[in-house]
């Protein structure tokens, strides 16, 4: 073959570098440190049942258009929450198509993440202006999530009394997608919560209602008025939450000053391709009082050590880790890749564009509502923005419309709907009508001339200014646009910059040969709701990568579903829920979660209406086994399941992983694998030949989708057989079980577009590729916990002295030797030009690396370097060499701007500051603030980003 195989461009490190981190190990093969890391019980005894070797990078860019091309691209004006968008090239370009924006991490070290803060920043400015509200977080998974989260911090701010009068029905507004309902079905259950669907006009309230949803405008295309409803609603102490169109907000009163609580919804529109269905960027905004009850993450502008304005992740808190099962979301990620491409997109068009798009969307429908209305036909509703409903005979409309290549959707046999956007054109109108008029048997009238008005009624139309702010005003031509992007990518650590040796996150390469496809159009532009024989190129795609990912994890079947690492863990969670209910034994309800979980596992039990019992851990960071024996007996007659994680939370291969199993199992439980650490597993061990029942997988983990600064991720689970009649089904779309649970999100494949990604990845390495690429990430582990030894401890281990794919470095006493912290190591990292591992979790004061398959020796030998060099500058201020309080370490990171300074007021050099060793003269990162003041950005929070520029 001429061309190099793909293993050889993803493992970083070549034949001659393994061998040498082997003899740093202490072992004389990859195989032989294998048998000491992986339990020999657990060890798959022949290789996964895939191709055993891979296509080339050429052969799977051929392949995939292939693919792509077996997708029928009609001129989709189904709506339904998803519309054609133009995408700036020059967003599309410098932002999706770049890795500096698509590998940074979710922005927890904020002074190396102050690009893509600000532009998150924006993008809740946008969202908190359109919407008319004082507070946003920045993204949510998609529109239907968005309002199941709404819904369940309705329940959560119940007040005494409410709780106490057992208040727990939510209206639903009849005229709302069936998506949105669905998912609402799915969150609400576990809760007691219970749904009455209902029409908002003349709806009297019980007085046992907690809370009311709306769509705005509603499904079927209405313009409501809800300024009534929403006092109403107010007066018997109901709050209101309006699920709303982001682009109709430029010419509609904001939700916040009709009355609404609450306002989810999506950005797609934002310049944001349908994608079959994802991802895109939700969005959910909210009155400041009740801002500590927001799911999700919300940036907030605080102050550095210098007194600059700085960005962060605000009232932190929040994070499930802290809350546990007390947590009201499991919400553990963010779209914060599209929401900076639908905030670019705002900055780019400011409000004058906005409202233009708005206008040509509007007058397109109100052009094609009067032509249909001249030809006989009635439309639902007077007052309308995008879309319009006709009665007409659906089957007839259809067949016409499908032989001119649009697709509408079709209510009923009675009802067509046509949704209009910003591609919509006069000969697409007039085509419209044509069929409609062929229909009825009658001549069809020509529009001429859209008019591009919108003539709503006064007390429905918008007055108040929106994106008012200067970054909204600033960047019209490209050339500014390009300069704005490139000044805030500069901002940010990626994995262009170097390596992210985050634990238990595992950042490696994520192959540019499989990000490219993503662009097609035969995957871009694809509605999720088009009929199958449309998507055959999607279908034959997502069935081809369930199939591989069921086999990689030893599971029967897979949905695709879940559009997040959490809200896999919640839909693996319902799926065991329903398979008990299905059994009579709705009862179970008891989750056993050893105490080194991650948070999310607690808050996706609490979520999925379960009890949680914890499992402590022994002195090893392994489940204790004689605990787990207690607790699965004495909660036996009520036992649900066990989540935990394997390797475990602490990086080992607990050698009595089958014991737990069989515990859980032998006291009528099952066994919930959380994913996160898949990467050490594929290829030498899997969740089903363990004995799980239910494994999540992070896509954007294992299997190479990128971080995307915070998201998006992707997270299907994978069912043992007696579960998969439960998975996740969706009202629109055929897909789950024959049994399955109500949807979990709002497409029917979830976040699809970015399944090739993962597709491409197997399909490139093969058996024997993703079997190495898990031996490489071990060697690599293990190689960092060895060369360390002496400087830093591991702080576990398994029996034979070894690491997974990850080492948790212990700095626990670095605060009594040296005066330091964990979070000042994590800072002076950034000084060397490093991403800091992750810090504090599973146990405080911890640094845990992944140095992950892809990295190179060299780039582990650098960062190895630092920490290293970084603790002999902990020595000197132990040794009274530096001062206690000014020294390079605590005073971390230095910026550009304070080393350029006349006034440097330090007593150490600038060169020991910026240049602690010689090669970071060659290649330096600056970071562009220096250490945040984050009690201050919480005391003050401002979550917009109109204070950025006061002092211009």
């Amino acid at each position: 073959m001429s061309q190099d195989p793909f293993i050889k461009r993803h493992i970083g490190t070549d034949e001659r570098g393994v061998s040498e981190m082997l003899r740093t190990i202490g072992v004389r093969s990859t195989e032989e440190l294998i048998e000491q890391v992986i339990p020999d019980a657990i060890r798959l005894k022949k290789p996964l049942n895939l191709s055993p070797q891979g296509m080339s990078e050429y052969q799977f860019a051929a392949h995939i258009r292939a693919i792509a091309g077996k997708n029928k691209l009609y001129r989709s004006l189904i709506g339904m929450g998803y519309y054609g968008t133009a995408t700036p090239a020059v967003i599309q370009r410098n932002v999706f198509e770049n890795p500096a924006w698509y590998t940074s991490y979710t922005p927890y070290q904020a002074e190396i993440s102050q690009g893509r803060l600000e532009a998150l920043l924006n993008f809740q400015t946008a969202v908190i202006s359109l919407t008319g509200m004082e507070v946003g977080n920045c993204s949510l998974l998609d529109e239907a999530t968005a309002a199941a989260e709404a819904m369940l911090m309705m329940y959560a701010l119940r007040s005494r009394e409410a709780v106490q009068q057992g208040r727990n029905i939510l209206f639903v507004d009849e005229n709302i997608f069936p998506q949105t309902f669905d998912l609402l079905l799915t969150r609400s259950e576990p809760f007691g919560i219970e749904i009455v669907c209902d029409s908002y006009d003349g709806y009297e309230f019980s007085g046992r209602e907690f809370g009311a949803i709306v769509q705005y405008p509603a499904a079927n295309g209405a313009i409501c008025d809800y300024d009534d409803f929403a006092a109403a609603a107010h007066s018997r102490g109901v709050l209101v939450a309006a699920v709303a169109d982001i682009l109709a907000l430029a010419l509609l009163k904001a939700p916040g000053e009709w009355g609404a609580d609450i306002a989810v919804g999506s950005t797609q529109r934002f310049g944001l391709p349908m994608g079959f269905g994802g991802p895109h960027a939700a969005f959910l905004t909210t009155k400041d009082a009740y801002k500590r009850n927001m799911p999700g993450r919300i940036i907030g502008v605080s102050v550095d050590r210098l007194g600059n304005k700085a960005l962060r992740m605000a009232l932190q808190t929040r994070e499930q880790h802290i809350k546990r099962e007390r947590a009201t979301s499991n919400i553990c990620t963010a779209q914060a890749l599209l929401a900076s491409m639908a905030g670019f997109f705002a900055v780019y068009h400011g409000a004058e564009g906005i409202r233009r798009i708005a206008l040509h969307t509007h007058g397109h429908a109100a052009a094609a509502a009067a032509a249909l209305e001249k030809l006989g036909y009635e439309t639902a509703a007077r007052n309308f923005f995008d879309t319009i409903e006709v009665a007409a005979d659906a089957d007839k409309i259809r067949t016409a419309a499908l032989e001119r290549q649009m697709n509408f959707f079709y209510p009923d046999k009675e009802r067509v709907r046509i949704s209009f956007d910003e591609l919509s054109t006069a000969d697409e109108v007039n085509a419209i009508v044509a069929l409609f008029a062929k229909a009825a048997g009658k001549r069809a009238p020509v529009v001429k001339k859209i008019a591009e008005t919108a003539d709503f009624p006064k007390n429905v139309l918008r007055s108040s200014p929106y994106l008012t702010e200067p970054v909204f005003q600033r960047y019209r031509s490209e050339t500014d646009m390009m300069r704005y992007i490139k000044k805030l990518e500069r901002r940010d650590i990626s994995l262009a910059d170097g390596m992210i040796p985050l634990g238990s996150c595992t950042m490696k390469l994520n192959p540019a040969v499989t990000m490219l496809p993503l662009s097609l159009a035969g995957l871009a532009d694809l509605h999720p709701f088009v009929p199958a024989d449309q998507a055959e190129g999607y279908r034959e795609l997502i069935d081809e990568l369930s199939k591989d990912l069921a086999t990689i994890t030893g599971m029967d079947a897979v949905s695709l579903q879940p559009n997040s690492g959490a809200n896999g863990e919640y839909s693996g969670l319902m799926v065991i829920r329903a398979y008990y209910q299905s059994r009579g034994q709705g009862y179970r309800n008891v989750a056993l979660i050893p105490a080194s979980a991650h948070g999310t596992n607690p808050a996706s039990a609490a979520m999925a209406g379960m009890r949680i019992v914890t499992v402590a851990c022994d002195t090893n960071g392994n489940i204790d086994i004689d605990d787990l024996r207690a607790k699965a007996g004495r909660y036996a007659s009520e036992l649900c399941c066990i989540m935990v994680t394997y390797p475990s939370t602490h990086g080992v291969f607990e050698s009595r992983i089958r014991e737990i199993v069989d515990i859980v199992h032998d006291n009528g439980g099952q066994v919930y694998m959380d994913g996160a650490n898949m990467n050490a597993q594929v290829g030498l061990t899997n969740p089903g030949y363990i004995g799980a029942d239910v494994c999540h997988l992070n896509l954007h983990k294992t299997f190479a989708i990128p971080h995307g600064g915070g998201g998006p991720g992707v997270g299907p689970i994978c069912v043992a057989q007696h579960l998969a009649e439960f998975l996740p089904s969706h009202p629109l779309v055929e897909t789950g079980g024959e049994n399955g649970i109500t949807s979990v999100a709002a497409a029917p494949f979830g976040s699809a577009s970015i399944l090739p990604i993962t597709y491409g990845y197997i399909k490139m390495l093969g058996e024997s590729g993703l079997r190495r690429a898990t031996e490489t990430a071990i060697v690599q582990a293990n190689y960092v916990a060895s060369a360390l030894k002496g400087e830093y401890e591991v702080l576990y281990t398994g029996e034979t002295g070894r690491v997974g794919h990850e080492a948790i470095l212990d700095l626990r006493h670095f605060r009594k030797d040296y005066g330091t912290e964990c979070a000042d190591i994590a800072r002076r990292l950034m000084d060397y030009g490093f991403h800091a591992p992750t810090l504090s979790f599973p146990v405080p004061e911890t640094l845990m690396v992944e140095p992950t398959e892809s990295e190179p020796k060299a780039e582990l030998d650098r960062f190895m370097e630092a920490l290293v060099r970084i603790k002999r500058e902990c020595e000197e201020i132990r040794d009274g060499k530096a001062d206690a309080d000014d020294n390079v370490v605590k005073m971390a990171p230095h910026t550009a701007a304070e080393g350029c300074a006349d006034d440097w007021s330090h007593p150490y050099g600038r060169e020991k500051a910026f240049y602690p060793l010689r090669r970071l003269r060659e290649n330096k990162f600056f970071p562009y603030v220096s250490r945040i003041d984050g009690g201050y950005g919480d005391r003050n929070l401002c979550c917009t980003c109109g204070i950025l520029y006061e002092t211009e």
